[in-house]
């Protein structure tokens, strides 16, 4: 073909895409460790995406000091893969609004995401949304900055398909201690490891209602943090089961040692990637018309399908052909 159709012009007409982000999130308090992620960010390469935790990682009444340290490294050259976000505090404390205006003075033209934790409904999530809207509007800072939500509470999840479809949201993440936690013991403790995680009941109907939630709007759902911080064997077993059986396409890290079990578990594997990128070199010869590959028919969902691995698994670090390198992404 003498123009050959990029499968993003070919495929989607018009439907919004799922993102294509980093398959972990790593989570940091203190100015030491965001650092440190940001150190193995550059040894690793942008596998990963690091949040700057305000609402775990502020010691109380030094709110205002720690969310001007985190957007200050956000600001500052260490965040070399412009990789790194900020939780704020809680919609309904004080601190959430502050740390938001904070972030938007200091980075808010660098800042890869905000995390907006325990809203309570739609509503209250939808307002602090706004403000961030607002405060870009006023201070000419003309980007789109991806929003992240935390379903926690009885009332997110409750409100999830309505919390989804809210302007600038991107990630659905579930937090599964706190979701425990509000149950007033009527979850034992056991569930926040496996394989109780994944197999008591109350806990496989909400993470299965955000991640369809999260998949109908063109988010990405991303699961809870493994309490085991040493065990890549558990680490990675959590992240092959997000993904195989629920269909979480990212996960949580709180430990370093964590980050690349989750990358190998929930990248597509090597032989995925050939397929997907025959499959797409293939279709996009034939201006993206059916063909048979390995004796099977191909089609414009399979390709949408192909497309959507292939760039995870280039994201992931998964060696991609020179042809389809050539072809797809120069």
């Amino acid at each position: 073909m003498s123009n050959p159709v990029h499968p993003n012009d070919a495929l989607y007409a018009g439907e919004r895409q799922l993102p294509i982000i980093p398959t972990v999130d790593h989570y940091a308090g203190a100015e030491k460790l965001i650092r440190k992620a940001l150190a193995l960010q550059e040894e690793l390469g942008p596998v990963f995406d690091v949040t700057g935790d305000c609402e775990d990682g502020a010691a109380a009444g030094e709110e205002d000091a720690h969310a001007r340290m985190v957007a200050g490294l956000i600001a500052s050259d260490a965040n070399r893969f412009d990789q790194l976000g900020m939780r704020v505090h809680a919609p309904h404390h004080p601190a959430c609004l502050a740390d938001i205006d904070i972030l938007l003075d200091i980075a808010g033209d660098r800042v890869a995401h905000i995390t907006i934790p325990k809203a309570h409904s739609a509503a209250e999530l939808g307002a602090v949304i706004d403000h961030i809207r607002e405060g870009c509007a006023r201070r000419g800072i003309g980007r789109t900055i991806p929003v992240h939500a935390l379903v926690e509470t009885h009332g997110a999840l409750a409100d999830v398909w309505q919390m989804a479809a809210l302007p600038w949201m991107r990630v659905l993440d579930f937090g599964l201690m706190d979701f425990i936690s509000a149950h007033d013991g009527a979850i034992p403790a056991s569930a926040m490891r496996s394989p109780g995680q994944f197999e008591h009941k109350l806990l496989v109907r909400a993470k299965t209602e955000m991640v369809a939630a999260a998949l109908a709007n063109g988010l990405v759902a991303a699961h809870n943090v493994c309490l085991d911080l040493k065990n890549p064997d558990v680490v990675r077993g959590d992240a092959t089961r997000a993904r195989m059986e629920y269909g979480f396409q990212r996960m949580w890290s709180i430990y370093p040692a964590q980050i690349q079990p989750i990358v190998e578990a929930m990248r597509p594997d090597f032989s995925e990637a050939e397929d997907a990128a025959a499959v797409l070199l293939a279709a996009q010869a034939v201006n993206w018309g059916p063909i048979q590959y390995k004796g099977e028919l191909y089609d414009r969902a399979s390709y949408r399908y192909y497309w959507i691995t292939l760039q995870r698994a280039r994201l992931s670090g998964v060696p991609v052909s020179a042809e389809a390198e050539a072809a797809f992404f120069a």
